[in-house]
């Protein structure tokens, strides 16, 4: 029981409050509870790392770590660089991570390369 109920239950046991408005009040706290989902806050994703390495030898050719909310950014700079590159290549990943998602979001071998990207 938290401290909260437990100090309407003492101000009703020593009749500084009515019964009444002590259910009252502990009708509120109640409502108030659920209303909070936690105790603990949900942890979002910080991180978007990519690692890019060699298929046959599996040596790591690249190993970047980004913050997360600096990528948007990032990807938009970088598309002027690449014409080709349709924001449809990226968003689903920056959507997956803005909802909370983690884990690894692609992977994809290309030209003698394994790129991975995470979202942690």
């Amino acid at each position: 029981m938290n401290a909260e109920r437990m100090r309407v239950l003492r101000m009703i046991e020593s009749g500084a409050i009515s019964a009444a408005d002590g259910a009252m009040l502990l009708g509120q706290l109640a409502t108030q509870d659920e209303a909070t989902p936690s105790d603990q806050p949900q942890e979002r994703p910080r991180w978007f790392r990519v690692h890019v390495s060699d298929v046959q030898t599996g040596k790591s050719k690249v190993n970047l770590n980004i913050p997360l909310d600096l990528v948007e950014v990032g990807l938009r700079m970088g598309a002027r660089f690449v014409p080709d590159w349709e924001p449809s290549h990226y968003e689903p990943i920056l959507k997956a991570a803005q909802a909370g998602e983690t884990g690894q979001m692609l992977e994809e071998i290309s030209d003698g390369e394994r790129i991975e990207i995470f979202v942690e």
